[in-house]
């Protein structure tokens, strides 16, 4: 693809920049303001970084207007229908679908990677019973760097594979036990007879005193669930793992800085605070009372799972989800119909509402996610950990994409400096207060 020029003139000054742009594959082109610097003195001003490209990435492309997900080139719709979890990892981490051999070894791997030292194991024991989950994850899977030494070097390709496959297997079994001892119930070891779901279930759900079966509909759910939070570009936590990643700092070190970014209610909470609302607004005979809420400027009401910060139109896994919600709460979820119900009728009268149509507020993955959590019997502690098993192969992908990039760089934001100018100090006893 050719890189044209962006040509900057200051009038004033008459001081002028050249700058590349760099077009993407598909998608918006970027311009490199790394020489307005020296042309000006001046640096950009985003915050939020909402309009900065940091780095170039080849895993996951996002159309906000247009609500377009893609992995590696693959459309969710057709992921989330003909493949399963185990093969979007693969595809996320090489960029290609497997054949059936690839994906058989994958798996193999995938399967014998999930066992916890049991030192490590027996971490969880030193957090107080009611610890919240999300807390216990990030500390775990920082601490597995102090044993697993054979995969620290991040400039090694086989132990980034290894430290890959260590992370998306044992990520599971550490949500669990998080579960479990926040039950206070013993740690249910991984099977490898089963699948990566099913077994993440197992280990959720069984006890030792009496035998645990599998529903496939919840196992099902749960990898439609994963694959379609397995990645989404370049949000807050993945970012924060290619912050912290980019220091040369060890790559659990840097997952578990994107569990804690995940960890905000802004990000991997949502869901959770949906069903909050849901409760709150608790029949359909508030819905209008609720939506005018929602409007008023004033009221601290509001409407949780409906626009996103780059998807202007639609959440293209909504749509996927939402098919879903009716199976798993068909079969599983009788307890959570009503609320179920209230949340179609919700999404009804606001896609109806000039409001939210004019503002482009359209439910999002979270809108529906939580009911079938719920549904499958996962208490909401636990449904930002669930997100962060999901996400993990993401941010390792970005984590390895970057690693292996021979231009990496440590990253280090400017600021707008707006404090006091420069001053001398002042002895204590000459001080006015």
């Amino acid at each position: 693809m050719t890189q044209s020029k962006l040509e900057l003139a200051d009038p004033v000054s008459g001081k002028k920049a050249e700058l590349a742009v760099h077009p993407g594959t598909i998608g918006p082109s970027v311009v490199d303001i790394s020489g307005l610097n020296k042309a000006f003195g001046a640096f950009t001003y985003d915050p939020g970084y909402g309009f900065t490209a940091a780095c170039d990435s080849k895993i996951t492309y996002i159309d906000g207007d247009a609500g377009v997900l893609l992995h590696r080139g693959y459309p969710i719709e057709q992921l989330a229908e003909k493949s399963s979890f185990m093969e979007v990892c693969y595809l996320l981490l090489n960029g290609e679908l497997p054949g059936k051999a690839e994906l058989d070894t994958f798996k193999t791997s995938i399967t014998h990677h999930t066992m916890l030292n049991e030192s490590l194991l027996r971490f969880f024991n030193g957090f107080h019973h009611n610890a919240h989950p999300m807390a216990m994850t990030s500390a775990v899977v920082a601490s597995l760097s102090a044993f697993y030494h054979d995969s620290l070097n991040i400039h090694d390709p086989q132990q980034r594979e290894v430290f890959a496959h260590r992370i998306i297997a044992k990520i599971p079994t550490i949500a669990a036990a998080a579960h479990k001892h926040s039950l206070g119930q013993p740690f249910i070891y991984p099977r490898n007879d089963l699948d990566y779901c099913s077994n993440l279930l197992h280990m959720f759900f069984s006890v030792p005193c009496e035998p645990y079966e599998v529903d496939p509909v919840a196992a099902k759910a749960l990898d439609l669930l994963f694959i379609l939070h397995a990645d989404h570009e370049q949000n807050a936590s993945t970012s924060t793992v290619r912050l912290a990643g980019s220091t040369g700092a060890n790559p659990y070190a840097a997952i578990s800085a994107g569990v804690s970014a995940l960890w905000g209610p802004a990000h991997g909470g949502a869901n959770e605070a949906v069903l909050n609302m849901l409760e709150q607004i608790g029949s359909v005979q508030n819905v209008p009372k609720y939506l005018d809420m929602a409007k008023d400027k004033s009221s601290h009401f509001r409407l949780m799972g409906f626009g996103h910060r780059v998807y202007k139109n639609f959440d293209p896994r909504a749509k996927i989800i939402r098919a879903m919600c009716y199976t798993v709460l068909e079969k599983l979820g009788s307890t959570n119909k009503p609320l179920f119900e209230l949340a179609l009728r919700l999404e009804e009268i606001a896609l109806k509402d000039e409001y939210f149509v004019s503002r482009k507020l359209y439910p999002n993955v979270d809108f529906y996610s939580g009911l079938i959590y719920s549904a499958l019997g996962i208490p909401r502690s636990m449904f930002t950990v669930m997100f962060a098993v999901a996400r993990t192969v993401g941010w390792v992908s970005h984590w390895a994409e970057m690693i292996s990039d021979p231009a990496m760089r440590i990253g280090r934001p400017r600021q707008l400096y707006t404090g006091s100018p420069r001053r001398d100090y002042v002895e204590i006893a000459q001080r006015s207060r």
